[in-house]
């Protein structure tokens, strides 16, 4: 098959018609390298610096960071198990604080070195930065704009850790849920509830937060005994108690201050109620409360002290029972029931029917 000439003259490559033609454009393309090998030189030589540079730095930074937080979390392992430590401190708490903290750091300075370091390499390669910046800036906005519940929950969570509103450990109310938190990530906190459920609850979605296992807590313990009793010897049986208490392991550091009767918090009638409280470790008030009611309630039995509600003491169950309240109550008579024979024999005896009245033109037929 034969090409037209026309066709074969478009397609095959123009070559050099003579010799001196090739030795020109030669000649040319040397020069041209000659002429601008040293700018490539420079250019990537540039470019090497920065990329190494840039690597330095990050790197540094980045193991300055984890050293930094693996010496945050020898310090909090070094009071593990001590007095300080059950008060102050929880090491898991600490741990996962610190590793958020660092990893949010970490993220920070790598997005930061290496994208001044690709801005600077663009530069350096003579690329117009200013439609590449403003592209990226509509990007991130329109990005922001349709993930911005999850921005609202990484943000929220960044602040909640560099604020330590709540750790590991803690028992916390978030409105939504409340529980033991059991994880604490830059975007869902887990809480274990009362009944032993897991909570997910978004960190975007807590408007308030009530820390229960932070600072201090108050343990208060409500006596009823009888309106009768003694309040001095109350008074004095219940200090007695909590002296003694202060003074056995491990109460002694649960309790953060003397354990105080403060008085009568209700007097009816029939009982009185003493209100006893004391600032304990945070989370370990009902455990304080438990066993203070429970010393408390020995020692009243012991000096004789009634309890409302409680078992009646042996001299007071032989003592004459009270009088009966119906003894004086009248029987139901039988004339209440309207079967009752009484009844029907006293019933009324019906009138008799009335006599037909004549009327003119009415005939009555037997």
């Amino acid at each position: 098959m034969s090409w037209p000439a026309p066709l074969l003259a478009l397609t095959a490559p123009e070559a050099p018609t003579t010799l001196q033609e090739a030795h020109e454009t030669a000649t040319s393309a040397a020069g041209y390298v000659e002429e601008n090998w040293a700018n490539w030189l420079n250019t990537g030589l540039k470019i090497l610096l920065i990329v190494v540079i840039a690597g330095v730095i990050r790197s540094v930074i980045r193991k300055t960071i984890t050293k930094f937080i693996h010496r945050m979390n020898r310090s909090a392992e070094a009071v593990e198990g001590t007095a300080l430590g059950g008060l102050l401190v929880n090491a898991e708490r600490r741990r996962q604080r610190s590793e958020a903290i660092g990893s949010v750091l970490r993220s920070v300075a790598s997005f930061l070195v290496l994208g001044t370091a690709g801005l600077m390499v663009l530069g350096a390669l003579q690329i117009n930065l200013g439609p590449l910046l403003a592209s990226a800036g509509v990007a991130g906005v329109a990005i922001g704009f349709g993930a911005r519940n999850l921005v609202t929950d990484f943000l929220s969570g960044v602040f909640m850790i560099l604020e330590d509103q709540y750790g590991v450990g803690d028992k916390i109310d978030a409105g939504v849920a409340s529980g033991e938190v059991i994880e604490v990530g830059l975007r869902v906190t887990k809480l274990r509830g009362d009944n032993g459920e897991i909570w997910y609850v978004r960190n975007g979605e807590v408007k308030r937060i009530g820390n229960l296992s932070q600072g201090w807590a108050t343990a208060g313990v409500d006596v009823q005994v009888k309106a009768t009793e003694n309040l001095p010897k109350v008074r004095r049986v219940i200090t007695e108690v909590a002296d003694a208490m202060a003074k056995e392991s491990p109460w002694d550091e649960r309790l953060w201050g003397p354990i105080e009767v403060l008085g009568l918090d209700e007097v009816l009638l029939a009982s009185m109620t003493v209100k006893v409280t004391a600032k304990t470790m945070p989370g370990q008030q009902f455990g304080v409360e438990r066993e203070l009611r429970w010393r408390i309630k020995q020692a009243f039995d012991e000096a004789g002290i009634r309890i409302v509600g409680g078992v009646l003491p042996a001299a007071e169950e032989d003592e004459a029972p009270a009088p009966d309240p119906t003894a004086n109550v009248a029987a139901p008579s039988a004339l209440a029931n309207p079967t009752s024979p009484q009844s029907l024999a006293t019933a009324p005896i019906p009138a008799p029917a009335p006599a037909p009245v004549a009327t003119p033109g009415v005939k009555f037929t037997k």
